[in-house]
C-alpha cells in the first residue's frame, strides 16, 4: 500500500516537473535546498552547543579546567572512529572536498555527506578541537544540493548551481548573512555568473535565513556599541593591514607544515596520541582555543581582554599589561597550531572560524597595546572586528566575503571604510607571499583546482580515464612479423600496435607504415617485432590531469599517446581527436543555459 501511494506521488512529481521549463525548477529546487540545508544548519548548531554546555558549563572560571587536557583527544578519538566504521569515507576538509567534486567529480557528493560532516563535526568542536564549524556545515549544505540535482537528473551546470545553492543556504544561515553566502560562493565556488545562476543563490539563501531567524531570533551574531570611524586612526588600520596579511602566510604555512608532520605518523593511534596531547596541553595554557572560540568574540565586543584568562594557570596574572600582551600573542600562535593539530589527527572541522578567532586576536592586541603604552583610545571590538576581515580575506583569498561577512554579524556598517582597506591590503601582501588560499593550494598542486579561465576549467574537468581507447590490439616481445600478418593485422582496422612484455609492461609502439614493405615478403616474416617497434615521442600516466595531456599532445605533435598505470603497465592509448571532442562536450555542457 505505502510502496503504491510513493510510486503514484513520484509518478505525479515527474509530470508536474516536465510542465515546467529549466529555471522555474532551479528556482523551485532552491527554496526546498534552502529549507533543508538550514534546518541541517539548526539541528548541527544545537547539538554543538548541547555537547560543549554539557561538558564545560560547569567549570569555576578561576580553576584550572583539568578535563581539557582529555576532552580534545576523546572528541577526535569518537569523530575518527564514526568516519571509519559508520561512514568508511573521508569527510575532512569540507570546502576543499567542495572544490574538488566540482572538478573531478561532475558535482556529485555522496549522500552521506548530507549528515556525517554534522556529527563528526560536533563531536570534534563540542570536545574541544580548535577548528571551525563552517566547513562541515558547508559540505553538509553542498551534498544537501548536489543529492536533490541528482535526484532531479540534472545536468553538470545545473547541478554545480544546486551545489552552489546549498553552500550559499548553509553559510548563510550558520552567520545569519545572506548577503555573505552569495558572495562566498561567487568568489570562493563558482567561476561564471550570470543573472539566472544568482538568482537561484539568493533565494537559497534567503529561505535558510529566515528560517534561522525563526528558530534562533534576529539578534546578530556579534553586536557591540562602537564609535563613529575616525580618521585619525586609519594609519593604525594599515599597520594592522600589513600585519595581518604576514600573519596570513603564517597561518597557511604552518598549517600544512603540521599536516606534512602528521602525514609520517604510520599509526591513526600514534596521530591519536600526538594530537590528543598536543591539544590538551595548548588547552590547558590557553582555554581560549577550546572549540571553534566564538565565546571569545562576545567578550571582545565587550571590550573585555581579561575573559581570556578564564579557567587559565594565569588567570591571576590577568591584570599587568605585558602578561596580557604575551599571553594574547601566545593564544593568537598557537591557535593555528591547535587548528591543524585537531585536523591531522582526524578531526572533522575547518579553517574558517580559526581565521575569524587569529584575526580577532590581532586586531584586539593592536587595540590593547595602542591604549595601554600609547595613550590612544581605540576600540578593541572595532579592531577585532577588522581583524577578522583582514586574515580572513588572505587566508581564503576572499576579501568581498570578509568584509560582507563582518558587516552583517555584527551590523557595524559603519566600518566599512576599515574593513575594504584592511581586506584588501592584507589580501595583496598575503597573495604576494601564497599566491593560493588554504582551500585551493593542494588542489592545485594536483591539477584539480577550476579557474576562472573556461581552457582550464574544462581541462580540470575532463576525465582522462573515460577517454582511453583499450580496443588497439598489442604484441608481444617475442612475436615475430609473420605472427603480426597472420594473427593481428587481419582483426584490427588500426595501424597502431603497443609491444608489450610478459609483465605488460609498454616496451614501444609499432607503427603500420614501418610494416608496409616487409609484410608481403615471406622470408622477413622470421624478424623480430622489436625491428619495427620505437619508442613512443611520449607516455601519459593514468592520473595525469587533461592540461598536462593537452601539453604533451602540443610539444610532441602525436595524434596518438600510450596510457600506463603507476607501475608503467599498458592500459591503452589516448587520441587526440577524441580529448579534443570531449573538450567541446564539456565546454558546451558547461555553459549552456
Amino acid at each position: 500500500m505505502v510502496q503504491t501511494l510513493l510510486e503514484r506521488a513520484q509518478l505525479w512529481l515527474s509530470v508536474q516537473i516536465r510542465r515546467i521549463n529549466i529555471r522555474q525548477l532551479t528556482f523551485i529546487l532552491a527554496i526546498v535546498i534552502g529549507l533543508v540545508a538550514g534546518g541541517v544548519t539548526c539541528i548541527f548548531e544545537w547539538l554543538l552547543g548541547l555537547i560543549k554546555h554539557g561538558l564545560t558549563s560547569w567549570f569555576a572560571v578561576e580553576q584550572i579546567g583539568w578535563l581539557y587536557l582529555v576532552y580534545p583527544a576523546v572528541g577526535i578519538i569518537l569523530a575518527t572512529l564514526f568516519v571509519r566504521l559508520v561512514i568508511k569515507d573521508d569527510i575532512s576538509e569540507g570546502v576543499t572536498k567542495v572544490l574538488k567534486a566540482m572538478s573531478t567529480d561532475s558535482s556529485v557528493i555522496k549522500p552521506h555527506n548530507c549528515y556525517s560532516s554534522v556529527v563528526g563535526g560536533a563531536l570534534t568542536i563540542g570536545f574541544g578541537g580548535s577548528v571551525g564549524p563552517e566547513a562541515p556545515i558547508v559540505l553538509t549544505g553542498a551534498a544537501i544540493g548536489s543529492n536533490i540535482g541528482r535526484l532531479m537528473k540534472l545536468n553538470y551546470r545545473n547541478m554545480t548551481l544546486m551545489l552552489a545553492c546549498g553552500v550559499a543556504a548553509a553559510l548563510s544561515a550558520i552567520f545569519k548573512a545572506p548577503i555573505t553566502g552569495v558572495i562566498f560562493v561567487m568568489e570562493i565556488l563558482l567561476l561564471d555568473m550570470s543573472m539566472t545562476a544568482i538568482i537561484p543563490l539568493i533565494i537559497s539563501s534567503v529561505t535558510a535565513v529566515t528560517l534561522t531567524f525563526v528558530v534562533r531570533g534576529f539578534e546578530p551574531m556579534l553586536s557591540a556599541d562602537l564609535p563613529p570611524l575616525t580618521l585619525s586612526h586609519i594609519p593604525i588600520y594599515t599597520i594592522l593591514a600589513v600585519l595581518c596579511g604576514l600573519m596570513c602566510y603564517y597561518f597557511t604555512s604552518v598549517n600544512f607544515r603540521i599536516k606534512a608532520r602528521f602525514g609520517r605518523l604510520k599509526t591513526q593511534w600514534g596521530k591519536w596520541l600526538v594530537g590528543g596531547v598536543a591539544l590538551g596541553v595548548l588547552i590547558i595554557l590557553f582555554p581560549a582555543l577550546y572549540g571553534e572560540g566564538y565565546g571569545v568574540f562576545h567578550d571582545f565586543m565587550r571590550g573585555d581582554i581579561g575573559a581570556v584568562f578564564n579557567n587559565s594557570p594565569l588567570y591571576r596574572f590577568q591584570g599587568m599589561e605585558l602578561v596580557v600582551v604575551a599571553y594574547l600573542l601566545g593564544i593568537m600562535f598557537f591557535k593555528v597550531v591547535a587548528m591543524a593539530v585537531t585536523n591531522a589527527a582526524g578531526g572533522v572541522g575547518g579553517t574558517f572560524a580559526p581565521s575569524l578567532f587569529v584575526g580577532a586576536f590581532m586586531g584586539a592586541i593592536v587595540a590593547y597595546v595602542c591604549n595601554t603604552w600609547l595613550g590612544m583610545e581605540l576600540s578593541i571590538a572595532a579592531f577585532s572586528l577588522v581583524g577578522m576581515a583582514g586574515i580572513m580575506s588572505g587566508v581564503m583569498k576572499a576579501p568581498l566575503t570578509a568584509v560582507f561577512l563582518i558587516a552583517e554579524i555584527s551590523s557595524a556598517y559603519q566600518l566599512f571604510v576599515p574593513l575594504m582597506l584592511v581586506s584588501c591590503v592584507s589580501y595583496v601582501i598575503d597573495r604576494y607571499l601564497e599566491p593560493d588560499s588554504i582551500y585551493t593550494k593542494t588542489l592545485r598542486k594536483k591539477g584539480q583546482l577550476l579557474t576562472h579561465d573556461k581552457d582550464q576549467a574544462v581541462s580540470v574537468i575532463l576525465s582522462i580515464k573515460e577517454l582511453i581507447e583499450t580496443d588497439i590490439l598489442s604484441v608481444g616481445e617475442y612475436d615475430t612479423l609473420g605472427d603480426m600478418v597472420v594473427k593481428v593485422i587481419p582483426h584490427t582496422k588500426r595501424n597502431i600496435f603497443p609491444v608489450l612484455s610478459e609483465e605488460k609492461k609498454l616496451l614501444g609502439v609499432i607503427e603500420f607504415d614501418r610494416l608496409r614493405k616487409d609484410m608481403f615478403d615471406q622470408t622477413k616474416y622470421p624478424n623480430s617485432v622489436k625491428r619495427y617497434m620505437n619508442t613512443p615521442p611520449d607516455i601519459i600516466h593514468i592520473n595525469e590531469s587533461a592540461t598536462s595531456v593537452l601539453e604533451k599532445f602540443e610539444q610532441t605533435g602525436a595524434w596518438n599517446l600510450p596510457v600506463v598505470d603507476k607501475n608503467d603497465c599498458y592500459l591503452g592509448f589516448l587520441s587526440k581527436s577524441n580529448i579534443l571532442t570531449a573538450y567541446r562536450e564539456k565546454l558546451r555542457e558547461m555553459t549552456q543555459e
